[in-house]
Formats: C-alpha cells, sequence, structure tokens
C-alpha cells in the first residue's frame, strides 16, 4: 500500500506540470538545460525567452544612418573660418555661423582662428609661467641673434614678428609648420636688410627704416612660398654689438656724443653770431645809403644855390658881391666859441697878426 501511494502522487504531479507549464518532471533532464546534472539552475523555474521582431534591425539602422548623417552639423565661431574637405581634397571655404558638410568620411571641416594675431621670436625667447630666466624675463639666443652688418661688423639682432592669417586654404595645407617657416623667413629676411645696413645706422636712428624694410621683404618671401600669411610688423627688441667688443663700441658711441655734442654748440653759435652780423652790416649799408643821399642832395643844393646866385651876380654884380661878403662875415662871426678882435683900419695895418699858440706847459698840466 505504501508503495503504491507513493507512486500515485507522483503520478498526480506529473500530470499537473504538464497541464499547467508544459514542463517535464523535475526528475526528467531538459534538453535545453545547459547544467551539467541535467537539472536547472533555478530550480523548476521556466525562464521566459526573449522574441526579436522582424523590424527591429531595420530601425537600429535607420537611427544609425540619422544619427551619422546629423554628425554633419557643424558651427564655425566668428574668429575662424570654415575650410571643407571632400575625400581630403579641398571643396570649398564658409564663414562664420552654423553649416552642414558631409559627414565623415566623405567631407572634414578645419577651422583655422584667421583673426588671432600670432607671434614668432627670433634671437630670443619670452619666458613663461613655468620658468623664469635671469636675463629679465627672456633668454638670448645668440645663433639666431648674430647678424652681419654691410660695413663687416657683427651686431646681435633680437626681433619679433606679428601675423595673421590671410588665406587660410594655404596656410592649413600649402605648409607644414608654418610658425617654423615664417620665422626662417624672417630671419633671412632681417639678415639681408642688416646686410645692406652701416653699423652707425643699426645702433642709431636706423632701426625705424631697417623695421619697414624687413616688413616689406618678408611679405614679398611669404607670398612667393604662398604661405596665407599677412605680416602685421617687424619689431626689434634689442640691437646691441656682442660682449667682446661692447666697451669698444661704447667708447666709439660716446665719441660720437661728444662730436654731435660739439657741433650742435657750434651750430647754436653760428646760428647766434650771423643773424647779428647780418644786422650790423645791414645797418652800415643804410647808413652810407642814408650818407650818399645826403650828400647828394646837399651837392645838388649847393649847386643850384651856385646856379641862382651866378644868375644874381649877372644882373647886379655890385650889390651881389657885396651881400655874399656880408654873408660871409656874418657866418664865421656868428660861430659860438671864437676869440674876436676888432680894430680900426688904420691900427690893424700896423699890427703883425700872430696866431696864439698854445702854451709848452699846457699839455704837462693836461698830463
Amino acid at each position: 500500500m505504501n508503495w503504491d501511494w507513493d507512486k500515485l502522487q507522483e503520478k498526480r504531479q506529473r500530470q499537473q506540470w504538464g497541464q499547467g507549464n508544459n514542463r517535464p518532471d523535475r526528475h526528467e533532464p531538459d534538453p535545453d538545460n545547459n547544467s551539467p546534472n541535467g537539472k536547472s539552475p533555478f530550480g523548476n523555474v521556466q525562464l521566459p525567452k526573449i522574441a526579436v521582431p522582424g523590424g527591429g534591425i531595420k530601425w537600429i539602422v535607420l537611427i544609425a544612418v540619422v544619427a551619422w548623417l546629423l554628425s554633419g552639423i557643424y558651427i564655425v565661431n566668428p574668429d575662424e573660418q570654415g575650410v571643407v574637405l571632400r575625400f581630403g581634397q579641398y571643396n570649398r571655404t564658409v564663414d562664420p555661423g552654423p553649416h552642414y558638410a558631409l559627414p565623415f568620411p566623405i567631407e572634414t571641416v578645419d577651422k583655422p582662428k584667421v583673426t588671432q594675431v600670432q607671434r614668432v621670436e627670433v634671437g630670443f625667447r619670452s619666458a613663461d609661467q613655468s620658468r623664469v630666466f635671469r636675463q629679465g624675463q627672456y633668454r638670448a639666443n645668440p645663433e639666431e641673434a648674430l647678424t652681419l652688418t654691410g660695413d663687416e661688423n657683427i651686431v646681435n639682432v633680437q626681433f619679433s614678428v606679428q601675423y595673421q592669417i590671410k588665406d587660410a586654404v594655404e596656410y592649413l595645407y600649402n605648409v607644414t609648420d608654418q610658425a617654423a617657416v615664417v620665422k626662417n623667413a624672417a630671419e633671412a629676411a632681417m639678415r639681408e636688410v642688416i646686410g645692406n645696413s652701416l653699423i652707425d645706422s643699426v645702433l642709431t636712428d636706423g632701426k625705424l627704416e631697417i623695421q619697414r624694410e624687413a616688413t616689406q621683404l618678408l611679405q614679398e618671401i611669404l607670398d612667393r612660398y604662398k604661405v596665407g600669411v599677412k605680416v602685421l610688423a617687424v619689431q626689434l627688441q634689442d640691437v646691441h654689438p656682442p660682449k667682446e667688443v661692447s666697451d669698444a663700441f661704447k667708447d666709439v658711441a660716446s665719441a660720437r656724443e661728444d662730436k654731435s655734442r660739439i657741433i650742435n654748440e657750434a651750430e647754436a653759435y653760428r646760428n647766434e653770431l650771423l643773424p647779428k652780423a647780418r644786422g650790423q652790416a645791414a645797418e652800415i649799408e643804410n647808413k652810407a645809403l642814408a650818407y650818399k643821399e645826403t650828400r647828394i642832395r646837399n651837392a645838388e643844393g649847393e649847386a643850384q644855390r651856385f646856379l641862382s646866385l651866378l644868375a644874381a651876380y649877372e644882373k647886379a654884380e655890385d650889390v651881389t658881391s657885396r651881400r655874399m661878403y656880408l654873408e660871409a662875415m656874418e657866418a664865421i662871426l656868428s660861430k659860438p666859441g671864437m676869440e674876436k678882435i676888432i680894430l680900426p683900419g688904420k691900427t690893424a695895418e700896423r699890427i703883425l697878426p700872430l696866431l696864439q699858440l698854445p702854451s709848452a706847459q699846457a699839455p704837462a698840466e693836461g698830463k
């Protein structure tokens, strides 16, 4: 009885499992079970199977295609310029703003900053935030700075170049290292300009002209190589002779300064003296002209007076001669300071007129 009862219970359980879950008995191995002992690792629980619909793969592919197409949207900033390449070849240039390009790998976009002012240094290196050089805020580079002048003198020339992108296509694809190209061209241009100049001009008053010529020559070189760069300025930072001969150059500079000072003092004295001499000469000349005119006018007046007297004398000789005698005596006797001795005619005939000479003691007393 006991054996029959156990078999009856097992049969009922098999029927319940077959009608409810369509699962085999736990004692029967499951063909889908990968357990080594033939039993499910989850016991008697049936794991649900995920069914993939037939159109699911299409939706995934569609979403991926849409995302790939949307990846072609890009924005060019105001300080940039967009250069579009199609399969690695230049296609077009776009201005700032939102744009669309065919997604990678069909088209690619480069966006250089065309308004940014870039700078290269020749003959020195500026200090950055991570290091401080001993000589102020920069470190000299003699290999780049040494330059030969037109009169065969050596000077250290330190300068910088500021430039912008003029043509984005040429700048990006004609050369590989744009900063190095600009630096080498600037060094060559400066050496040519310094080589055509004298050392006196380089060290003193010719720096502005050297900067102008170097800027023009550097622009010509970069345009010849189609670098796509516009040179804004070439600025000389420092120009000085080498240390070995700096003392001699200082002495020469001091001598030049003394020479200039003496020349300026001489010119100031000349500028002061010449106008004064010109004024005195003009004064003497004016006086001579006035004296000349006076003598001419007096002579003309005397001649006219004589002619008038001659006409009167020819008309009345006695009266005219008497009047002339009286006028002459009047002029003589009316002179101030003249001693006059009036004698009768008979007395004057018996007196010898002697000229009163100064006594011999008069000069001694005057002394």
